[in-house]
This record gives structure tokens, sequence and C-alpha cells, in this order.
């Protein structure tokens, strides 16, 4: 045995192991003079090949109604451009794309324009080929295909249109995409929900501003990297979606709002129109529609007059004053006052009732000059009362809450303005007050109160006095969570004395049931309200301009709806009751119907038994079938369920009785059956079947116990011979055949 040549091979394991120290050596020191002497050469390299914080936007959140209904949503779009110019650092392979992408384009024009044609008809062919050619003429980097943002589908299309198939290397087109608000519903509640900025993710109006934050969400952070030639997008940060938020608007609600409100502008020729629609226990905003007439005559959602808009409210604050002077125990419904015959100077000012004309009112209670509206009735006690402390009466109106911020969610909302006396210097005269300015404040003016105010009032009333803040909107939501909830916010636990509201309320219920707002009343239930009519400053015009107004609660007795209607118009005439009195009326019996359930106890058979016919058959199903419906059955003998039997009913009761299985091969007794029941047993058997006339099997032609041969034809007559079955045509019917057939047909109704 030769001995291991140590020597020899101990020599190359020497070599080996210099070799790789000598590399290892090698690399340390290219990687020690890549990282420090070449260091900053490779971040510059590093840098045009990685782009960083490159932010990711978020989906913006969507409105929804209170039903779940979409109301606004942010939707892409896009705007397509060319870039004509090849750039490129190899000047010769400059050349050769630039030499390529003009052939191409020049090639496909033609069948370029056509196909943009064909998706955007607004424009011809002529005009889409004039246009592309004008920008490659000026080599423009960044010409647009189509001068408007198209959908995403459209977008779709034209990426696939010849010569910008070719893709971005090729064709040099490139595209920005907008975010853009959209409303399934068109003008509906526009300016309530508001906008956004066009091609912008910036809101402007409406509830999209009030609850940017939640609707933008947060951005994400990503950077781009260029790897063997492509670039690579690497999210760092993911987005966060804007939230959706649930507003407490009703689109039923809402649309019958707005077309009741636009037929009654359009017949009085009124110039602007408000109808809000509040919740009475939670304060939720149903419905507000403001709508303005255009220079065009068509009539739209311009501004959100409901809660900017501050006007005198006229003879609708005077139940605000009357509840002033309840409160303070000062007035009762059945105190007199004397109206002298519609006309009365008042501190040199002469104040009229709206049938002065006809002789006006004679003496009438506080309670009528309500019904009645009259001015000099309310005037006169309200005058009597605070003249000489009218910042008691003043301070009686903001306890009540009608001067109350509401701090409102949409922006640009409106407080109302309502001034308190100040006295001078000296303390002995009113600085800003004059002897004319309590009797016209009570009745409506000196005020400037918008509507959402008025209606908050009334609301708070038909709430027995707990005035709840508007609220529109209930939670935000997030891939169907709750992320953020807007309960109900109180402004005032009590805002007069029980036996304040009390009495007021009964002088709003009179108002409709018996003076000048009957049209707002309902034949189905009763209402509660006060018209108001208030001459306005109409712009130095020669015809005076007025707002007409209701506003009021339904139904009286347990109120569940308050709602408000105005319309600003010229000239006369002009009246609260009658103009805007059936549109009030109209909105309330549409939220009646909208919300009211059917009350089914009320539809309870009280002359008929309630057990259901029940046939012979399986017994065991029989039984699973009573229990599910909620009837007590049981066997006519002690034991076992029988595999076969019948089912009678004694003196309301359900017993089960054995019987003998019948054969399959046997024609069954179907007498009694509905057309349905009896053809699927038939031709369970194999028979055919022939049907005469309507209403159950009277007749059969092949009789019961008659032996089976399969294609054998058999007739069924059916018809209806009772008054029972006349008089009961709604009946549960369960069937059972063979042994392992169940067929229950529920609430069926024969035909006549």
């Amino acid at each position: 045995m030769k001995q291991f040549p140590y020597k020899s091979t101990l020599k190359r394991y020497r070599i080996l192991a210099l070799f790789f120290t000598l590399l290892a050596l090698a690399i340390i020191g290219k990687a020690a003079y890549t990282m420090f002497v070449k260091r900053n050469f490779w971040v510059q390299v590093g840098a045009r090949k990685v782009k960083e914080d490159i932010k990711i936007p978020p989906t913006r959140g969507n409105i929804f109604s209170a039903d779940g209904q979409l109301l606004a949503t942010s939707l892409p779009e896009y705007k397509v451009f060319i870039d004509f110019i090849v750039k490129d650092r190899d000047s010769l392979t400059q050349v050769r794309a630039q030499r390529y992408r003009d052939s191409i384009f020049h090639t496909k024009l033609d069948s370029l324009s056509e196909g943009l044609n064909r998706i955007f008809p607004d424009k011809k062919v002529s005009w889409f080929k004039t246009h592309l050619q004008e920008g490659y003429e000026k080599k423009s980097r960044h010409w647009v295909v189509y001068p408007n943002r198209m959908s995403y589908m459209d977008y779709k299309e034209v990426r696939k249109l010849p010569y910008l198939n070719e893709g971005v290397l090729k064709s040099g087109i490139h595209s920005e995409i907008f975010n853009e608000t959209k409303k399934p519903f068109g003008s509906l509640a526009s300016r309530t929900l508001g906008d956004m900025y066009p091609g912008k993710d910036s809101a402007r109006s409406g509830l999209q501003l009030a609850y940017d934050s939640i609707l933008r969400g947060t951005p994400g952070i990503s950077h781009r990297q260029k790897i063997r030639s492509k670039w690579l997008n690497i999210v760092d940060v993911p987005p966060i979606d804007g939230a959706d938020i649930m507003t407490t608007l009703d689109v039923k609600m809402q649309d019958f709002a707005e077309k009741a409100l636009m037929d009654q502008m359009k017949a009085i020729d009124a110039i602007d129109g408000v109808v809000l629609l509040m919740e009475v226990e939670t304060g939720d905003v149903k419905a507000i529609v403001n709508l303005s007439k255009c220079s065009d005559g068509k009539y739209r959602e311009r501004r959100n007059i409901a809660v900017s808009n501050l006007m005198e409210p006229g003879s609708v604050f005077k139940p605000m004053s009357f509840l002033v002077a309840f409160n303070d125990e000062k007035l009762k419904i059945t105190d007199r006052v004397n109206c002298v015959g519609g006309q009365k100077m008042m501190y040199g000012r002469k104040m009229k009732d709206h049938n002065w004309h006809r002789g006006g009112y004679g003496e009438l209670t506080a309670s009528e000059c309500l019904e009645y509206s009259s001015n000099i009735g309310v005037s006169t006690l309200i005058d009597k009362i605070y003249h000489n402390c009218p910042e008691k009466f003043v301070d009686g109106i903001y306890r009540l809450g009608v001067a109350e911020d509401l701090k409102l969610e949409i922006p640009g909302y409106a407080p109302p303005v309502i001034r308190r006396p100040r006295k001078d210097k000296t303390g002995k005269y009113w600085a800003n007050w004059y002897n004319t300015a309590l009797p016209w404040m009570s009745i409506g003016y000196e005020t400037q109160v918008p509507p959402i105010s008025v209606v908050n009032f009334y609301n708070g009333i038909a709430n027995n006095g707990r005035m709840m803040r508007p609220r529109f909107v209930t939670a935000a939501m997030r891939n169907g969570e709750i992320v953020q909830e807007f309960p109900p916010q109180v402004v005032r636990e009590q805002m007069a004395s029980p036996k304040a509201i009390k009495d007021l309320q009964i002088c709003l219920r009179r108002v409709v049931g018996q003076g000048l707002g009957k049209k707002a009343g309902s034949k189905f239930f009763n209402v509660s309200g006060k018209t108001g009519t208030a001459q306005v400053w109409a712009g130095g015009g020669k015809t005076a301009n007025f707002l007409v107004s209701f506003a009021g609660y339904f139904p009286s007795e347990r109120p569940r709806y308050s709602c408000m209607v105005c319309m600003l118009k010229h000239g006369l005439p002009a009246s609260g009751g009658g103009q805007c009195g059936p549109v009030f009326k109209k909105v309330a019996e549409m939220a009646m119907k909208n919300t009211m359930k059917p009350e089914f106890v009320l539809a309870k058979d009280t002359l008929h038994t309630h057990i259901p016919v029940v046939k012979s058959g399986n017994m065991k199903f029989t039984h699973a079938v009573l229990e599910d419906l909620g009837i007590n059955c049981r066997l006519e003998d002690s034991g076992e369920l029988p595999e076969c039997g019948k089912v009678v009913t004694e003196n309301n009761k359900v017993v089960m009785k054995s019987q003998a299985m019948p054969k399959a091969s046997i024609v069954p007794d179907m007498t009694g059956l509905g057309a349905r029941d009896a053809v699927f047993m038939a031709e369970r058997l194999g028979l055919k079947v022939q049907l005469e006339g309507t209403g159950i099997v009277r007749q059969q032609s092949l009789p019961f116990g008659h032996h089976i041969v399969k294609g054998e034809k058999i007739i069924l007559r059916l018809g209806i011979t009772n008054a029972k079955e006349i008089q009961e045509p709604y009946k549960t019917d369960i069937i059972l055949f063979d042994t392992t057939q169940i067929k229950t047909d529920t609430l069926k109704q024969p035909e006549p």
C-alpha cells in the first residue's frame, strides 16, 4: 500500500489558500474604494435611479342618504396628451425613434381622427385632424387630444385607437387624472351636499367642505426605482382612504319636496323658494330645498338660502313673541284686545292688518290674533306688556333659543341677528331703540332670521319645548364600520315652561283648524303651524317684494316632523297660507305616507279559524310543519306518529289519525286540491293532465282507486261551488303525498 503524498498535496492547498486570500483582500479593497473614494459618484447614480417621497392620493369618501343611497361620489376623469418629441441620451437612437414616431403619426392620422370622432361626436373628424396636425407642427410636448375631460370608459377606448395604442415610448401618449364629484341624483340637495373645485382634490362648499378632513383620507408615500430599465412603484406607506359619511337626508322626501315647491313657484312666478323638513325628536334634516329663478327662467339650486338668507321672517315670528309673554305669565290665550277696524297709529306710524280694506277685525282673543294673523292684535298686546322694558322681551326671545348660533355643519350659514336695546352714555335714553321698534319686532320685522332657525323653533314647540340642533350627518363609516358618530345635540332642554308651550301648541293647532292656515291642513291627520307674509325691500323697484311662508309640524297630537315653506315673490297677491300652505300639505302627506307602517294586526280575521286545511299524507312531516307554524296538534291514539294518516279539525283543535297508505299505482282522490298541487301530484304518478275551469278540483275523469297506466290522460274539472270558499279565499294548505314529499302552498287565492 502506497503512502499518501502529503507534501505535494499540502503545497497545492497552500497555493489555493493564498489565491482565495488575495481574492478576498481584492474584494474588500474594491468595496472600500467604492464606499469612500467613489462614494459621491455612486450616490448621484443612485439618485437618478430612485424617485422618493411620491404621494399616493387616497380615494375620497362618498356621501350617502339616510336610507343608504349614494348622493355624491368621486370618480376619476382623464385628459389625454401627446408628446410629439422623442428625448433620448443617445442622439442616434433619438433620431431613429423620432423618424418612426413621425411616420406612424402621418400614416394613422386619418384613422385616429375618425376614432376620436366616434367616441366624441361633438367634434367633427376634420376638427380632430386639424387639431392634431397643429400640435405636430408646433412640436408640442403636451398637446391635448380632446379639450374636455373624459370618463374612464372613454379613456380606455381612446387608448385603443390607432397610433395611441403604440404605447408611451412610441406615441408619446400620457394623461392627467382628475377626481371629480358626481351626484347620481343630479341637483337634488346639491348646495347642501357641496362641490369640489374643478380638477382639484379640494372641497368648495356644503358638506364636502364641512367634512373634508374625514372624506379626504390620508395620502400614502411611495418611491419609484429603476430596475433593469423598468420603473417600479414601491409603496412605503399605503394610503388611508377617506371615510364615507351618512347624512340624514331622505331621497324620496327630498325629491318630492323639490317637485312640490317648483310647481308652486312656477305657478306664482316666485324668485326664491325654500322647503325644510326636520324630524322632531332628533332634529335630523330629512329634506332641504333651495330654488332660485335663473336668467333663463328655470329654477335651480344656486345658493343655500335655507341656512344663509337673513330676512325679516314676518308673521311666523308672532308665536315667538307670544311664547315670551306666556312664559313670563303676562299673557293668557283668553286675553282680549281691540283691533280697531284693521288700522292703528302706533307712535306716529300706521300699522295695518291684512284685511284693513274690508274693515279689519274687532275684538279678538290672544289665540284669535294668531289664528287670523292680526298685526294690530299681536303688537298691541306685546307693546302693552313690554313697552317700558323692551330688554325683557328681547331677553325672552334669546332664552327661547331663536337667536342661538346653531353652529351648523354647512359652511356659509348665517346665525340670526336680533338686536338688543342699548342705553346711551347717560343711561336715560335708548341709543338704538325707538318706540316703534317693539311693536314691529313682535310681528316679525326689525329682525333677521334664516329659515333654518325658524323651523328649528317650531321643531322645539313640537318636541314639547326641547330644542334640538339641526343635524345633517349621523356617522362616518369606513369599510362598513362606523369610525365616528355624530349624535343628536340639544340646544335648549326646555325653551319655556310646559304650560306656556302647551298654550302655544293650542294656538298653532287652531291656526290650521279654523284660522288662515286651513290650506296647510290634511284630512288624514291634524296639522299645527303659522302663516307668514312680510314685505321686504325690493331693491328700489316700484313693485314690492313679499316673503310668504308657512311653518309648522304634524301630526299635532304626536308630532313626527316639522316643516317650513317660504317663497320670495314680486307684488300682490301674497299669502303665506294660500300660497305656501298647499306645498306644506303635499310635503306633510308625502312624509307621513313614506314613514307610516301598516298595522297588520288590524287585518286579523276574527270571523274564521286560522287552522290550515291539511290533506292526507306522512304524519311525521305534517307534525313538523304544524309545529313550525305554531299550531298544537295531538294524536288520536297514544303512540308513535303514523307513517301515513289524515288530519281532522275538531273544535279548533288538530287531531292526527292513522290511515292506510295509498299505493303508488292507484289514482288518488284529488278533489279539493288547488290546480297546481293536483297537477304536481298527477304528473308525479305518470299521468298526463288536462285542466278545465278555474278554482279547485271538483271532478276527476279517472276515479279514486283506478290502476294507473303510464302516460294515461286525466281530466281535472275546476270550480268554486260554495260561498265559504269565496268568503275565505286566503288560507294555508299543507298537501302531503306519498311518503317522502311535502308541498306547502301559502296564501293561495283561487281565481274567481
